[in-house]
């Protein structure tokens, strides 16, 4: 099974994020230029919180807020769940389904290294799946 700082290897290096003090309707042009579905926010440098499409929804359409006058700060996510490089696509997987979340912040001594979202962790899984076939088709024809 593949580990985090592999999952990292095999896709771009940029980390999308927005700082706090940003209003919402930066954050949802930025993810939606950048086609992605969160955003770290980055206060200075250091991980302050998440913002995704789903707080968005929730959080300013369903309570009728606007956009152009909400801090991302008032509606981010701040209470995330990170990872190590060194964390396995299998416990990124469990994480991702049993906490209801899509992205992960990857850390390493501190400094955000990348952020690692489900469907990074189901083409992982998939591609070890048909390695595995492989090899096992191999393993029965000799």
């Amino acid at each position: 099974m593949r580990n985090v700082r592999h999952l990292l290897e095999a896709k771009s290096p940029e980390v999308y994020s927005i700082a706090p003090d940003a209003p919402m309707i930066d954050a949802i042009r930025l993810m939606a230029e950048k086609r992605v579905g969160a955003l770290l926010v980055l206060d200075n440098g250091r991980l302050a919180g998440i913002i995704s499409e789903r707080d968005y929804a929730r959080k300013i359409i369903l309570q009728g807020r606007s956009s152009k006058t909400t801090a991302v700060s008032e509606v981010m996510t701040t209470d995330m769940h990170t990872v190590g490089l060194e964390d396995t696509a299998e416990h990124c997987m469990a994480l991702v389904t049993d906490q209801r979340i899509r992205h992960l912040p990857v850390m390493a001594d501190g400094k955000v290294m990348g952020v690692v979202s489900i469907g990074d962790l189901v083409k992982a899984v998939i591609e070890d799946q048909q390695q595995e076939l492989v090899q096992l088709q191999r393993y029965i024809e000799s």
